[in-house]
């Protein structure tokens, strides 16, 4: 099967790989398509991922959708021609390759958590890994194109409990990039009643707007109706931490999604009113994250929820070199890479 190998930094390839080979929980999954994380592939692709800087080379991709083709004999949440999201290959069975998730691969594992915990072999005697919690089925009637951004949608409404966030919260978030704009589309249909944006790309600000943003800022231009509920970092820059401290009220929280890009914070308490809250959300909370999927797959029915408002761009898999270079160039929320039926 073709995997894309992150040969050294900066310098991608497709290469063969061996297709995985399912252990008793786990399902083989043959992907229909996946999208490029823009911030964590590239920052793997680039040689600056914590832990995996000298990796190379190494199998990238963490966001994928495919149809099962074959089942361990443990597997009871998966059946061949279930839809999945989230497979992922630990073992490229190449003595030389390492595993960035790998899940770009035309062939993924996803693993049967439920069953996993059901047996009691959860744990990392029985090979669990915790990722495996949202490597889930997904409904038939969930098309390709729109499951495969559950993987961004349902960390983000995940964090929504992370930080506490409650309908009629009035709320401002830092950044206009996929995870920020996913904050704004998901915000207001779960009913927070003043949504701001601040954005340096003008067109970024336009989508936000677009997306239901009552309002968008230039840094160092906001102006808020008032004291805020939270505010949420979605860039991961220390220096927003003393923006955003000024803007909330008494027990408000200012809400960090992400990794942080420096490993030192500075927190003037002067800045804030007495009672504040910082979160720090660097990793997902997987519960979270898996039970947010059944409300997402119904706001997708309803039609209130769409992966072509974030797709801009689309590339077939041996192209995808192409996309990292418009990932580079900022000018992309989604890529959508393709591949062969």
């Amino acid at each position: 099967m073709k995997s894309v190998i992150a040969v050294h930094p900066g310098h991608l390839e497709i290469l063969d790989t061996p297709v995985p080979k399912p252990g008793s929980y786990q399902a083989l999954v043959r992907t229909e398509c996946a999208c490029i994380c823009n911030r964590t592939d590239s920052e793997l692709l680039h040689g600056n991922f914590p832990g995996m800087e000298d990796k190379f080379p190494f199998a990238l991709g963490h966001e994928s959708v495919g149809i099962v083709t074959a089942v361990g004999e443990k597997v009871r949440n998966f059946a061949v021609g279930d839809r999945a999201v989230g497979g992922l290959n630990f073992n490229l069975q190449m003595e030389s390759v390492d595993s960035g998730w790998g899940g770009f691969g035309e062939y993924t594992l996803a693993n049967d958590h439920a069953a996993m915990v059901e047996d009691g072999v959860a744990n990392e005697a029985g090979g669990w890994v915790e990722v495996y919690e949202i490597q889930t089925k997904v409904d038939a009637d969930i098309p390709p194109q729109e499951a495969v951004l559950l993987c961004t949608w349902r960390e983000v409404l995940g964090a929504f409990r992370d930080f506490h966030l409650q309908p009629g919260d009035d709320v401002l978030i830092f950044g206009a990039g996929p995870v920020g704009l996913s904050f704004v589309k998901l915000g207001r249909l779960f009913g927070l009643r003043w949504i701001g944006i601040v954005d340096r790309h003008a067109d970024k600000r336009a989508k936000a707007i677009s997306f239901g943003a009552d309002a968008a800022f230039e840094p160092g231009k906001i102006e808020t109706p008032g004291k805020l509920d939270a505010v949420i970092d979605a860039v991961g820059h220390p220096d927003i931490l003393q923006q955003g401290l000024p803007l909330l009220r008494r027990g408000g929280s200012h809400c960090i999604y992400g990794v942080l890009s420096q490993p030192v914070m500075h927190l003037d308490k002067t800045k804030a009113d007495f009672n504040f809250n910082v979160l720090v959300h660097q990793w997902p909370t997987r519960k979270y994250e898996r039970e947010s999927q059944p409300q997402l797959c119904q706001w997708i029915r309803e039609g209130r929820l769409t992966s072509a408002d974030f797709i801009t761009h689309q590339f077939p898999l041996q192209d995808i070199h192409l996309a990292f270079d418009e990932v580079a160039r900022r000018g992309v929320i989604k890529a959508l890479i393709e591949y062969p039926a």
